[in-house]
């Protein structure tokens, strides 16, 4: 067993994980000294000392002092900001203007009403489920304008600065943090959220994430197809997913191998425009005017300029595209894949639109997959 540090730690419950030296039971930072083997630390006095042999090592010189940049200087130079570069420095807008949409066409293809006028113990408000949730902060969005009254929140990994701390102080709010893989998750395991009508949604469910989601809504739906049948109820009320990464999805996960193969696409072609999709957000998007859907590419084309006849094969046409055909080329793939997923939702019933919910310039991930029963 590795030897570590035996320097109680009484705020933590645990042991010093730091390494020992080697004739101490305790590390560098802990080992005791005596007062006069420490002297001031000449960077910041304030601090703790440090040992006189690492000075002598050191070999601080007064162009360094000079140089550190103080807490104090810190704090002046953020009070000598002025408000909108205060506010543009801990405020990332691109992130609210993506909410702020997605959450404007849910209202607007009518899976969320407004809360204003609202009865706020209306039994149908829908429960929402936030997939991929990273932080939370689309569903605070969501609960601070529907005034949502429970959200479960799926991630698979653990955030600091969530926004579970100012969702938890809403009293009319129940709030389930899920630490799972979508891969694993059974909705209908989840005690809490059965019976209950809900909204689902993700923004920038990263390539194989979004079939994932997908199967895992309805296929809940699907399990309680002969009990909802004579009411007519769903409990998914409806769903919103902006997707993204389409280069990392896989023909395993994939949710609708039907559509694909009809197009003549198998497996590893479908592993081809899996990659190809990563040109369409590397070319510039810095200009509102850039638009790959408004262009054309013309393959045959692009084969010509490499001298006629196509004789040095798909690398030296790769690497003779311009940007901007390998961007439509890129967005062509995205929209493959992406339409395979709204057809599998429509054949489940669902009324279901593929929208261009931000500018290119904010994200060139910028497409919504939405819908609802109707």
């Amino acid at each position: 067993m590795e030897k570590r540090c035996k320097f109680w730690l009484p705020k933590k419950n645990r042991f010093c994980a730091n390494l020992p030296l080697n004739d101490s039971i305790f590390c560098g930072n802990h080992n005791p000294r005596s007062d006069n083997q420490w002297i001031p630390c000449p960077i910041d006095p304030s601090q703790a000392s440090m040992p006189e042999k690492k000075m002598k090592v050191n070999k601080w010189t007064p162009t360094q002092v000079e140089d550190n940049v103080t807490s104090e200087m810190k704090r002046n130079t953020v009070y000598s900001l002025t408000v909108p570069e205060f506010l543009k420095l801990p405020f990332q807008e691109k992130h609210v203007v993506q909410q702020a949409s997605i959450l404007g066409n849910l209202e607007e293809f009518r899976v969320l009403k407004n809360s204003v006028g609202m009865d706020q113990d209306d039994e149908e408000r829908p429960a929402v489920v936030e997939f991929g949730a990273g932080r939370g902060y689309l569903t605070q969005m969501l609960a601070d304008c529907y005034g949502t009254k429970r959200v479960f929140l799926i991630e698979r990994k653990s955030y600091k600065l969530k926004a579970d701390r100012s969702l938890r102080q809403k009293e009319s709010l129940t709030i389930e943090r899920l630490r799972i893989d979508i891969e694993d998750l059974n909705l209908n395991a989840v005690e809490s959220l059965r019976g209950i009508p809900y909204v689902a949604i993700g923004k920038h469910l990263c390539g194989p994430a979004t079939d994932l989601t997908l199967r895992c809504c309805l296929a809940r739906e699907v399990s309680q197809e002969n009990v909802e049948q004579s009411s007519g109820k769903h409990h998914m009320r409806g769903l919103s997913i902006a997707t993204c990464c389409h280069h990392l999805c896989q023909w395993k996960h994939y949710i609708n191998k039907k559509y694909v193969s009809s197009l003549g696409i198998a497996k590893e072609e479908f592993h081809a425009i899996t990659w190809f999709t990563s040109w369409a957000v590397d070319a510039d998007h810095g200009s509102d005017d850039f638009d790959v859907t408004e262009s054309k590419l013309n393959l045959e084309s692009i084969g010509k300029e490499v001298g006629g006849e196509v004789t040095g094969g798909v690398e030296e046409i790769v690497r003779n595209m311009k940007a901007v055909e390998r961007a439509v080329l890129g967005f062509k793939c995205k929209q493959i894949i992406d339409m395979g997923r709204l057809m599998w939702i429509k054949e489940r019933g669902l009324e279901t639109e593929f929208v261009k919910y931000v500018p290119a310039a904010i994200s060139p991930e910028n497409h919504l997959l939405i819908a609802r029963f109707t």
